[in-house]
Parts: structure tokens; C-alpha cells; sequence
């Protein structure tokens, strides 16, 4: 682990997780987050960023003179639910357009708790449906709730014979809203930013009253036997860990095509800090060798 990372980590530690940890309002985390992404978070030189229109949905397009394929990858932010917006991930998928020549778009989707499920799940939906109207290959992806929304997208696309991305990634991706799997509470004090004992919480902000195990909340109960290539990241220290290691577990028995990218000391979605830490950039980097050996193989090259 880099100096970066063991600093980073213990300034995370130190500061934001007893935030989270104490964070009553919603509303203030959201604008804290914006206002942190703001600040901290920095595209490459030559982005650029602009709202279009996909059916009735806004979504941000990020590219750059780099841009070189009619592919794109569709990303659905992170943010517990409640918090994110494409704004606050631009900076990381930046770095991701710049690496793999594509453009990425990115919906905005309405937050819990005034916007509760399946507001943000139908959204998704429907701006990725008017999106595979174009002719493009699409990599789908996303971070934490917004990875978990990216999966449920998926099993919802398979289910119903939709038009299936090339490729699905996801970072350390939010799978389980039933909080089954163990490292919920095993790792509640190694991750160094999620506080564990608030997971429920902002869980219920975003189910409001719903099935926790309905397959569009939790994807890691749908069916996944016809699923696309996947890849997946998460850090061994994450409270979240088991929800991707569990769903590595699953295609892999399925015989389902999945890469795993595991890591040690890395805070929840670490390809966020790319300005910060190495490690961040590898993981860029190693996503897009994958994305672009999958393109090679559909005829982009």
C-alpha cells in the first residue's frame, strides 16, 4: 500500500467516517458531498462535460479529445442512495474516457428519502432503454448503490430480452440490502470510511417500507445465468465486501465470464481519489485493458 493510501485512509478514518457515523440530515450530507467533490476531485485537462437529453431524463456526457469509438459506457453514481450525482463522479469517469477513447454518460436519477424505491431503479431503466436506441456498444457500470442499480438494470435487461451491454464493472458494488452477508459486521471497524451501524439506516431512507429482497433493491438474488462478461473490484477491508465476493461466487458457479479485482487497505471505491493515489490510477488502468480486450473481441478496435 502506498504512503498516499496509508494517509489518506487514516485522514478518512480520523474525520469523514465519525461524519457519516453522526450525519441526521440527508439533505446536508448530500451537499457536503458535492461540495467535497468540488474541491477535491479533478478531471484531466481537455474534459469535457455537457447535459443531454435520453427520453425524459437528464444525463451528463464526459469526453475529451481523446474520444476515438462510437461506444459509450453507461454509469450509474454511487452515493448510499441518497447522495451523488454525475457532477460529483465526473472527474473518475474522465479518467476512464480518457483511457478507453469512449464517452461516458451518466443519468441523474432522483435521491431517497424524498424520491424512494423504485424511483431511482425506473429511472435507470429508463434512460438506459432510449439510450440503446443508438447503435453504439454500451458498457454498463457503476460504484457502491450506484453499482448495485447497475446490476439490478442488468438482471432486468436479461429478464426481459433487452438489448445487453458488451461488459457490466463494478466498484465494490451495494448488492444486499438485507445486509446478509458477514463482513457487514466483521469489518465494521477495518473500513475506513463506511460506518457500519449506519448501513440500515440509509438502506431504510431508500426502501422506505419495501422487500429489501426484491431482486430490483438486491441484485444478488436475481438470476444471473445468461450474464455478460463482468468485473468487479473491492477492497478486503470494506464493509461491503461480501456483497461483491458473494456475487464473484455466484457467476463463477454459473460459469458466467467475471474478473475479480481485489485489493488490501483501500477505502470504499478508492478509483475515486485517481488524483490522489496509485493504486486508484491502477485500477483505472486495469479496467481498461478489460473494457478494450471486450471491444476487440465485439470488432472495435
Amino acid at each position: 500500500m502506498s504512503w498516499q493510501a496509508r494517509l489518506l485512509c487514516a485522514a478518512l478514518r480520523t474525520f469523514e467516517k465519525p461524519k457519516l457515523a453522526r450525519a441526521a440530515d440527508p439533505y446536508a450530507a448530500r451537499r457536503g458531498f458535492e461540495r467535497s467533490a468540488r474541491l477535491f476531485f479533478r478531471a484531466p485537462r481537455g474534459t469535457t462535460q455537457r447535459w443531454v437529453q435520453l427520453g425524459s431524463h437528464h444525463v451528463l456526457e464526459v469526453a475529451g479529445p481523446w474520444v476515438t469509438r462510437q461506444s459509450a459506457v453507461f454509469y450509474v453514481h454511487g452515493g448510499a442512495y441518497i447522495m451523488g450525482s454525475p457532477k460529483t463522479h465526473a472527474a473518475m469517469l474522465a479518467c476512464l474516457s480518457q483511457r478507453t477513447g469512449m464517452r461516458i454518460l451518466m443519468p441523474q436519477y432522483p435521491l431517497a428519502p424524498e424520491a424512494p424505491f423504485p424511483a431511482a431503479f425506473d429511472a435507470i431503466c429508463d434512460a438506459y432503454t432510449a439510450f440503446t436506441a443508438e447503435k453504439a456498444d454500451i458498457v454498463l457500470g457503476g460504484d457502491s448503490a450506484g453499482g448495485g442499480l447497475a446490476f439490478a438494470l442488468l438482471a432486468h435487461v436479461l429478464r426481459h430480452n433487452l438489448r445487453v451491454p458488451v461488459g457490466v464493472f463494478g466498484f465494490s458494488p451495494f448488492m444486499d440490502l438485507t445486509f446478509s452477508g458477514g463482513t457487514i459486521l466483521s469489518n465494521a471497524g477495518r473500513d475506513p470510511l463506511l460506518p457500519a451501524d449506519r448501513a440500515k439506516d440509509i438502506a431504510g431512507y431508500y426502501l422506505d417500507g419495501a422487500d429489501p429482497k426484491d431482486h430490483r433493491a438486491s441484485p444478488l438474488f436475481a438470476n444471473w445465468s445468461d450474464a455478460p462478461p463482468i468485473w468487479l473490484t473491492v477492497d478486503e477491508t470494506e464493509i461491503l465486501r461480501d456483497d461483491t465476493l458473494r456475487f464473484h461466487a455466484t457467476l463463477k458457479s454459473l460459469g458466467c465470464p467475471v474478473v475479480l479485482h481485489k485489493t488490501s487497505g483501500l477505502p470504499h471505491v478508492w478509483p475515486m481519489f485517481q488524483n490522489y493515489l496509485p493504486e486508484a490510477r491502477d485500477t483505472l488502468d486495469t479496467l481498461s485493458d478489460w473494457i478494450t480486450r471486450l471491444l476487440a473481441e465485439t470488432g472495435e478496435s
